[in-house]
């Protein structure tokens, strides 16, 4: 489903910038999400996506899970946004999943997309695509490879 993502090719995973692209397609995950009584009683699938700009400061030796963004993480934090509790909007879920993926100090950007793939039997799927970024982080890493 991921092909919808519009994230330009190479746009995260960049040398000169010393980024790194991590991410993690097509999410399947049953949620309690929606603002009408059906939704709020049933829960549904959601698709949910997230490609993440990561500072890229892995030496390529320690071969250690620690010295990497690992993406076991990502999809945990989705679980436990999802498991807290029924969310009204499916804007408030990719807002809270790209809170989650900022708390780590490497990630500069996160572009998530959320997908409910069964709310219209015309469509393949709805849904919504937001970026965010850690700006002081992102100017930091530009003026790196400014630099470097």
């Amino acid at each position: 489903m991921t092909e919808r993502l519009s994230t330009p090719a190479g746009a995260y995973a960049d040398a000169i910038s010393q980024t790194r692209r991590v991410f993690v397609r097509d999410m399947e995950v049953m949620a309690s999400i929606g603002i009408f009584e059906h939704e709020k009683r049933y829960e549904q699938r959601v698709f949910v996506t997230v490609d993440l700009k990561v500072a890229d400061d892995y030496d390529g030796v320690s071969d250690a899970v620690d010295d990497v963004l690992d993406y076991g993480t990502v999809v945990r934090a989705v679980h436990r946004i999802v498991d807290d509790g029924h969310i009204n909007l499916i804007e408030t879920l990719a807002q809270r999943v790209a809170d989650a993926c900022l708390d780590d100090k490497r990630v500069l950007a996160a572009r998530i997309l959320i997908e409910k793939p069964d709310a219209f039997t015309c469509a393949r799927s709805v849904g919504i695509e937001i970026e965010r970024t850690a700006p002081q982080r992102v100017a930091s890493a530009l003026a790196v490879a400014a630099t470097g």
